[in-house]
């Protein structure tokens, strides 16, 4: 397991079913805290109009993708319509390491694949306010087909069953409350011993304070 009780930056982990509104929660914590940064994946599709490589995704080969995966590269990884898919625990870790702080958009699957390698990653769920606000949403955002939309729903119900699985639950029902409390969670975070201890070495020796022993 990967040890990131010494690293100045923390990992944080957002998981939502399609619709609960993560990606604009995500964009608007961004915005507000430049410090964090946003893990880019890897793939192997093709980019699209307006895409930059290493800002959408770092855009690569097939035969590349496969000899990062096997050298045990990412972190988690998968193959959606025929393209792959991964995130890289090497720059992950060196990132963390030097004090930045990264988010993850996942899934519950890839985040319990994360934590399993960063154990004090942070893991934070959206939910919506009730599934008939999920719909809603689903259809005003315009980019499905009602059967689609229904699939959707239906993997929503699964999804939402794992939100046990994390630290924290958002419930978004007011964007600004939802926000402060992403951002409450965000800088709690950095509030965390080892944090605080790997980002003020100099003085916790000057004040004499030292790691709990376990």
């Amino acid at each position: 397991m990967h040890d990131d009780n010494a690293s100045a930056g923390s990992l944080f982990m957002v998981v939502a079913p399609s619709g609960a509104g993560k990606s604009t929660l995500v964009n608007a914590l961004l915005a507000q805290e430049p410090a964090l940064k946003l893990s880019v994946s890897y793939t192997t599709r093709a980019p699209r109009p307006g895409e930059q490589d290493g800002r959408e995704y770092y855009f690569t080969t097939a035969d590349d993708f496969m000899r990062r995966r096997d050298a045990g590269e990412f972190l988690e990884s998968a193959e959606v319509h025929g393209n792959y898919y991964g995130t890289s625990r090497v720059m992950i870790a060196s990132q963390i390491k030097s004090g930045s702080d990264v988010l993850l958009e996942i899934d519950w699957q890839g985040a319990h694949q994360v934590k399993k390698q960063f154990s004090h990653a942070v893991g934070i769920f959206i939910l919506p306010p009730s599934i008939d606000a999920l719909e809603e949403r689903l259809k005003k955002r315009g980019q499905d087909e009602p059967h689609v939309i229904t699939r959707r729903l239906l993997a929503a119900g699964g999804e939402i069953a794992h939100a046990g699985d994390f630290e924290y639950v958002i419930i978004n029902q007011d964007f600004a409350r939802a926000l402060s409390e992403l951002t409450a969670i965000v800088q709690a975070t950095r509030c965390r011993f080892p944090q605080q201890a790997a980002r003020n070495a100099s003085l916790f020796a000057q004040l004499g304070i030292h790691a709990a022993l376990n």
